[in-house]
């Protein structure tokens, strides 16, 4: 109050009061002028009234008025005015920023938003006729995007009015959250008793109001007076679902739109699960094993966190499906450890490592038991730590993987985003840190959508590169590992048949051995690593010129062979063998130019050289084996005299040098 003295005092030194009784009266002087001058005009009859009115009655003309304590005590009034009505503004804010709740079927679902009031019950004991009578509660607006700490053992009690609307349509109140403990809507009669409608997942599907996914309770409407309502929320941790108001119309088009969603959905996870089955029972890999009951136990959390479960699978089991939330994402979680140490062959790879995972499952599913036994609040505090460790596992495993090579990891990683994308946005929600919205609900879903395709795909990829790999395991006794040639066994066995066939068929077929000469050359000038990989280069020359019906194999280290099947010509064998001889010298990708391979061939025409595969087979080599390395040569036949090597030069002197 000092500081609101000082402004009087100044204000009323500042003022002469003669000065200002006697503007005023000038002032209205010239308007009673001004109204003469203008009397015929009966709209400004009212400033005769006025000024006669002010000069009698007015504060300025008593003299009282004119001391100054009485201009003091009138400032001081006026100050004090002024800041009342601004506190009174300031504290009217909210109440004037409040949202009128309008039921209209043209903007639903329609929110609750700040028409409410809501208080927290730490006892949860009280009844609604307790709430309704006790005037000292402290309530405070609702807001739509607020996160309400509630937990177990506590209640939230919600107050609401609907004002007078159109009854020619039900209205339901909807709470869009499928996991909601106990949601109880009363309803004051007319003989002042408490009605109650009551939904959620501690009370049987079959005993709600309204059978749905997530509480839906009837509203009564009056076009004349409005309706008060009570609403009791009990939930094991935070609620935070925005609380709105549906019409039945709106209500079937809105659940045919998302059964569409869901049904697609389901129908997909549905599909994943039976190939994945078949797959493991047809293929006999474990990989599709766990993976279908990954995706059942992924399917049947997504139907318990949309209600589906609630409603079509255990709708009289309330217990469950309070448990369910939490139980079977802990299970899919443990399930997909599994999955992942057979999808990247971790038994094979490391063993240690893969004992580690089975452990981490183990501890999942004891989570599981622990989570389906301990009260409701402490639920988050056990399931966020786990869930968090064994993701983290399985990505640091995906990550072990591809660094060493494993070709499907990579993959894995990339279809495993979305879904942990989503899992952290719900298991945010679940920590109380963000409020539920499209994400929080159908978040997973969409991630889920994403990484079935991928994860298909990749076990179709990985059973055809399995396959691939017992078809060369199974066929290591007949090919050639290395170059996918047959073996010299297999070679010689085909000869036989083919010298049978000729001799049936009555024409000439050829059976080829190829050198390769240069590979010590290339070694020396090339390294190592160029002399091993250039028989392989030889067989692909090899393969190139081979037709369809000819076979070609690797007899050994150095020595290829080649069938050619009949009707053959001795013109065409001596066409063929310098053809095969050209092709082995031109360059090879990725080699240095001159790195070629230098070859000879030794070639027989049966049956007409001979009917007998293991002593062909040994004149040709006998053959290749006469001739000289430096030579110009490089294509031989069978039968032909072999070329006489030069004398070796002595290092003796002749007799009679001086």
């Amino acid at each position: 109050m000092t500081l609101l003295s000082r402004l009087v005092a100044a204000a009323s030194r500042a003022l002469d009061l003669e000065q200002v009784n006697g503007r005023v009266d000038s002032g209205l002087t010239a308007l009673c002028n001004f109204r003469e001058s203008f009397c015929d005009n009966p709209g400004l009859m009212f400033l005769t009234f006025f000024s006669r009115r002010w000069k009698k009655y007015g504060p300025l003309a008593s003299p009282g008025f004119r001391t100054p304590e009485t201009v003091r005590t009138v400032l001081l009034g006026l100050v004090i005015s002024f800041f009342m009505g601004a506190l009174l503004a300031l504290t009217s804010v909210e109440a004037q920023s409040r949202t009128v709740l309008d039921l209209d079927t043209r903007s639903e679902p329609v929110a609750l938003q700040d028409w409410g009031d809501y208080w927290i019950d730490t006892t949860g004991r009280f009844t609604p006729g307790q709430v309704a009578a006790t005037p000292g509660i402290p309530w405070k607006p609702t807001r739509g995007d607020a996160i309400y700490p509630v937990t177990s053992g506590q209640a939230m009690w919600v107050r609401f009015n609907v004002p007078p609307a159109p009854d020619a349509e039900r209205w339901y109140l909807e709470v869009p959250y499928p996991s909601v403990n106990r949601a109880s809507l009363y309803t004051l009669d007319s003989a002042g008793q408490w009605n109650e409608q009551h939904a959620g997942d501690l009370v049987a599907v079959d005993q709600w109001p309204v059978p749905h996914r997530h509480p839906l309770l009837p509203i009564a409407l009056s076009a004349e007076v409005p309706t008060n309502y009570l609403l009791r929320l009990e939930n094991g941790h935070a609620f935070s679902a925005p609380l709105q108001f549906i019409s039945e119309g709106r209500l079937s088009y809105s659940e045919q739109r998302i059964s569409l969603i869901l049904g697609i959905f389901f129908g997909l996870t549905g599909l994943a699960a039976l190939i994945s089955a078949l797959g493991a029972v047809s293929l006999r890999d474990a990989a599709y094993g766990y993976y279908a009951l990954c995706v059942t136990l992924m399917g049947l959390t997504q139907a318990t966190v949309t209600g589906i479960a609630g409603l079509h699978l255990w709708p009289s089991w309330p217990a469950w499906s309070d448990i369910a939330t939490s139980v079977l994402p802990m299970l899919t979680v443990s399930a997909t450890l599994l999955f992942i140490s057979a999808a990247i062959s971790l038994p094979q790879r490391a063993l240690r490592l893969h004992r580690l995972m089975v452990g981490q499952t183990v501890l999942g599913v004891l989570a599981a038991v622990v989570l389906a036994l301990v009260p409701a609040a402490t639920r988050m505090d056990v399931f966020i730590p786990i869930v968090l460790l064994l993701a983290f596992s399985s990505l640091l495993v995906l990550a072990w993987a591809w660094r060493r090579g494993d070709r499907f990891a990579p993959w894995l990683m990339l279809a495993y985003v979305p879904v942990l994308a989503a899992a952290g946005w719900t298991m945010a929600r679940n920590a109380e840190l963000v409020p539920i919205d499209f994400f929080t609900q159908h978040g997973m879903q969409l991630g889920v959508a994403l990484h079935l395709p991928i994860v298909m795909l990749v076990l179709m990829l990985r059973s055809q590169h399995r396959r691939e790999n017992i078809r060369r395991i199974q066929g290591l006794d007949r090919v050639d590992p290395a170059t996918g040639l047959i073996n010299g066994h297999v070679f010689a066995e085909r000869l036989i048949r083919m010298i049978a066939r000729s001799e049936r068929l009555r024409h000439q077929s050829a059976v080829m051995i190829i050198d390769l000469v240069n590979s010590e050359q290339v070694q020396r000038d090339f390294g190592r690593k160029a002399a091993d990989e250039l028989p392989l280069r030889v067989a692909e020359r090899l393969l190139s010129t081979a037709r369809e019906i000819d076979s070609a194999a690797r007899l050994s280290e150095r020595r290829f062979g080649m069938l050619v099947e009949g009707p053959f010509s001795a013109e065409d064998a001596a066409t063929l063998g310098p053809r095969i001889v050209a092709r082995c010298l031109m360059p090879y990708k990725g080699l240095h130019v001159d790195c070629v391979a230098q070859v000879h061939v030794a070639y027989a025409l049966v049956p007409h050289q001979g009917s007998n595969a293991q002593g062909l087979l040994t004149q040709l080599e006998e053959r290749l084996a006469a001739a000289p390395t430096d030579g110009k040569r490089a294509v031989f036949m069978l039968g032909e005299a072999p070329p006489a090597r030069p004398p070796p030069r002595s290092r003796l002197r002749p007799r009679g040098f001086l």
